[in-house]
């Protein structure tokens, strides 16, 4: 009987969906849909692209910049006066007449300039943005990688969710059922003299106490396929679910000996949280580095010409180059902010430490999660077959009135007992083993990109 009971429920739970119905979605397919149609990892997209944009620019610093301007002006302020005279070339010898310097007629003009700019020295700023831009960058990728296989393991948890709340309403059906059944045999006792009426209301009790528990299991069912359409960005998830809950029957999952083995070495791939916190421990350090050179001199290049028109055939142009340094000597705000980054590079430097111990942490945890799912799944089969064996043998005894019906009654909650154990030991068995996928950085239920 014991081998009878394991083996219907094995064809229950690893079952799939009935041949001539349309096929469900997988879980693998769940996730892949999560990764693309989810809200919230799309916007982990943006502020990736968001990244690798500002690390262009940073990388741009060493390029030359090109500034061009047109402008128009009227005045009759002298000293402006006279400069546009010079600068359009047409300034003589009646221009420096007192009263026409201290009081000219107004002037106008139109001209334009292009001005070249090519830093040759930063302080070694423009290399260690360039470089902090970058560890950005790749420390945004790093981070998204981690947001999937986030939300990789919540859609297990949905997914896996509505086949336990879908299974255990099926199970209440039965019991529904077969308490009808017992309605119908005690009844038929009480009418012939063999029972007391009150039996038959105590089933009546007990066929309400059911009922309520469908409508909770209910609630629950459609509570699951709700949130697993939030995941992947679908609405809510109708018609059958194709991967089955159970992993250890024929078309589940079949774990590896280091996916259960607390002694197992980690993943060969960096979880991406981890290698996001050292990218951006680099990046704070590069960043302490372009604080520092804001304190040290600066070696620009700059060529310029310009034009300034009083009419199509009236005007001057002019051409310039130069070199120039500039050394901020002392600026007590630069130096602040050099202390700034320092300190931040050293909280950076910290915070990688403390993930990598979080880690580590969350691997061990995540192993024996994994080893005690097996065995509360393994008790719990053994605790369904010795219910399902003590309900037959007092049923029996109860139709043959030599036991009393609350025994019955007390082993169909039994029963239903030792299911939800199931159901919950299978589930968290199901999440458990995706949860030491994410805290070693194994692509959960082997989904990649």
């Amino acid at each position: 009987m014991l081998i009878k009971a394991i083996t219907a429920l094995g064809l229950a739970l690893a079952s799939g969906p009935h041949p001539l119905a349309p096929s469900g979605p997988t879980v693998a397919e769940s996730i892949r849909k999560a990764w693309t149609g989810q809200a919230g990892l799309r916007a982990g997209q943006a502020m990736v692209e968001a990244r690798q944009a500002e690390a262009e620019g940073a990388r741009d610093l060493r390029l030359p910049s090109l500034t061009l301007q047109a402008q128009g002006i009227r005045t009759n302020e002298p000293m402006q006066a006279f400069g546009i005279k010079l600068n359009q070339a047409r300034i003589t010898a009646a221009d420096f007449d007192p009263r026409a310097l201290n009081h000219p007629d107004p002037i106008g003009a139109y001209g334009g300039s292009a001005v070249l700019q090519q830093p040759l020295y930063a302080g070694g700023r423009i290399s260690a943005a360039r470089r902090a831009g970058d560890y950005l960058a790749q420390a945004e990728v790093a981070s998204q990688e981690r947001r999937r296989q986030e939300a990789a393991q919540a859609v297990v948890e949905a997914y896996f969710g509505v086949q336990v709340a879908e299974q255990a309403l099926r199970w209440v059906e039965d019991s529904r059922t077969w308490i009808q059944g017992m309605e119908d045999f005690v009844g038929a006792r009480v009418k012939q003299g063999l029972m007391l009426e009150s039996e038959l209301q105590r089933l009546k009790a007990f066929h309400a106490q059911i009922d309520a528990q469908k409508a909770e299991v209910t609630k629950q069912a459609r509570s699951a396929r709700s949130g697993l359409g939030l995941l992947t960005g679908t609405g809510p998830v109708e018609g059958p679910l194709a991967t089955p809950l159970t992993p250890d029957f024929e078309g589940g999952m079949r774990p590896s000996k280091e996916a259960v083995d607390p002694a197992a070495g980690p993943a060969a791939g960096p979880r991406g949280d981890l290698l996001a916190a050292d990218l951006q421990a680099r990046a704070a350090a590069e960043g302490a580095k372009a604080a520092k050179g804001s304190v040290l001199p600066e070696v620009g290049l700059e060529l310029g010409a310009g034009t300034l028109h009083h009419s199509w055939s009236e005007k001057g142009n002019w051409t310039w180059a130069g070199v120039g340094v500039k050394w901020k000597v002392f600026s007590a705000p630069d130096q602040a902010k050099a202390r700034a980054a320092r300190a931040q590079e050293r909280a950076a430097r910290e915070m990688r430490d403390f993930k990598q111990q979080q880690a580590d942490h969350e691997v061990r945890v995540a192993k024996e999660s994994v080893l005690a799912a097996q065995a509360r799944y393994a008790a719990a089969k053994e605790s369904l077959a010795a219910a399902e064996e003590s309900k037959r043998l007092r049923e029996a005894r109860h139709r043959e009135g030599l036991a009393p019906l609350i025994d019955v009654l007390d082993a169909e909650a039994a029963i239903q007992g030792a299911r939800t154990l199931l159901l919950q030991s299978l589930f968290d068995l199901r999440v458990s083993r995706a949860g030491l996928d994410l805290a070693t950085g194994t692509p959960i239920e082997g989904v990649k990109p």
